[in-house]
């Protein structure tokens, strides 16, 4: 399959080049030529399919004959030895648990798949990736997991100072090894735009081979719709519903992208619902056609925190610029922090279960969709996308009582943590890059 930029201005490019160039030359970001499509005769063959056998199908649709089936096949069993659990709060409430990787976060799904392929396209090309990501919490820690040991590769995180959790914060700063953390003075905003000037920078292009490994690389973006035809093949397996809504935390929205490529390869899923915080740039387009960014808002939702979010480039490519068929699809629903609060005790309350902040804006979101539509019943999947330990302060303040942690956690959070502090200034970026190899 070939791959092309959604500014259009670039040569279109092989799987292998998309992945390890990350972003196109000309600022955009790379498209699949078309979406695969299953045949209704294929998605009833993975009926009652295991969850890598669902990814492996998704996925060959994608690579074709750039990676043999069987290394394809070894590498998602590599990936994904862990459970992905749907929790059934009632008749038709569920929540689909992206969270039982080993950084208890759902970007665990896509970096620990885009580790392996740059690794096997890295060793292809006999060349030294350098994997160059912004982040707000979870994707730096997923992504310095996942290639942690890596061969061909090393990786530079940059995340905003002071706006990730404790815990978060731990497991960026402590991978050591190939994997290098940048602390910047600024918001992930600042982050985001410093990476992509990286990308667009002669002087780093002919010194270094960068790619990315944030959701705007292709490759991290494909395993991320593994888990939207899980869920909802499951749900019709166990429950006999055949096109539940998915409510989606949306920060940088590539998870929701993820969803769209989901439903267009023709899983079974209805509509969407793109939750987001104060930070609703996407949710104002949707309602109103003009794209406003605004300053990023610091929320209880930290990962959530981005004002100008790069994987709306291809909602627009994939809804033709009309926000009108892009409303059709999706509904975007903002939640305040006091929503947010309110949910995480009324469904402690009410199921006894724990949601940490950006499950609960998911959580919130649905409900307001479901009384705008007048019907409670609408079978609908929360995706939870972190565990409750990774956001434990405001938990325990919200809930006035002690979430205890994972066992394996309190080690992590005895590590000395280490860290580089720069500017938000993008020279300071490119030094620490040139440096590298010093």
């Amino acid at each position: 399959m070939i791959y092309f930029s959604t500014n259009k201005s670039s040569i279109p490019v092989s799987l292998k080049k998309a992945t390890l160039e990350g972003l196109a030359p000309d600022g955009g970001l790379y498209v699949p030529s078309e979406i695969p499509r299953f045949l209704p005769e294929e998605i009833k063959l993975l009926e009652g399919a295991s969850f890598n056998n669902i990814a492996f199908a998704i996925a060959k649709k994608f690579i074709g004959s750039d990676i043999p089936p069987d290394k394809l096949s070894d590498m998602i069993d590599n990936c994904y030895s862990f459970d992905t659990p749907i929790v059934k709060l009632d008749s038709s409430t569920f929540v689909e648990e992206l969270f039982c990787g080993p950084t208890l976060a759902f970007k665990d799904y896509g970096a620990r798949f885009l580790a392996r392929l740059t690794g096997f396209f890295a060793e292809e090309e006999e060349k030294l990736i350098t994997v160059l990501v912004a982040t707000s919490g979870d994707t730096g820690s997923a992504v310095a997991y996942g290639f942690q040991g890596i061969a061909n590769t090393r990786v530079v995180l940059l995340y905003p100072s002071g706006k990730v959790s404790p815990l978060q914060e731990q497991q960026l700063t402590t991978a050591g090894g190939n994997v290098h953390a940048l602390e910047v003075k600024g918001d992930f905003d600042d982050c985001q735009r410093m990476v992509k000037q990286a990308f667009v920078d002669p002087t780093l292009k002919k010194s270094l081979t960068l790619t990315s490994a944030n959701s705007i690389n292709i490759s991290r973006l494909i395993p991320q719709s593994f888990y939207y035809a899980w869920a909802a093949l499951q749900l019709k397996e166990l429950y006999g519903y055949t096109a539940p809504l998915f409510s989606v935390p949306s920060g940088n929205y590539g998870n929701l992208t993820a969803g769209v490529l989901a439903k267009r390869m023709g899983f079974p899923i209805g509509h969407f619902i793109a939750a987001s915080n104060a930070n609703d740039s996407v949710t104002r387009y949707i309602d109103s056609g003009r794209y406003d960014p605004h300053p990023t808002v610091t929320t209880l939702s930290t990962a959530m925190d981005v004002g100008n979010p790069s994987n709306f480039a291809r909602l627009r490519y994939f809804y033709h610029n009309d926000h009108t068929s892009m409303g059709i699809a999706i509904t975007g629903i903002a939640v305040s922090d006091e929503e947010t609060r309110a949910t995480i005790r009324s469904v402690h309350d009410r199921f006894g279960y724990v949601m940490e902040p950006h499950t609960s804006v998911a959580f919130r979101a649905l409900e307001r969709y479901r009384t705008s539509e007048g019907n409670t019943e609408t079978p609908g999947i929360v995706l939870s996308t972190a565990h409750p330990a990774k956001f434990l302060e405001a938990i325990e303040e919200t809930l006035d009582k002690e979430i205890g942690i994972p066992s394996n956690l309190h080690e992590l959070m005895e590590k000395k943590k280490s860290a580089t502090l720069i500017s938000s200034e993008y020279k300071e970026l490119a030094s620490f890059l040139n440096g590298l190899d010093q």
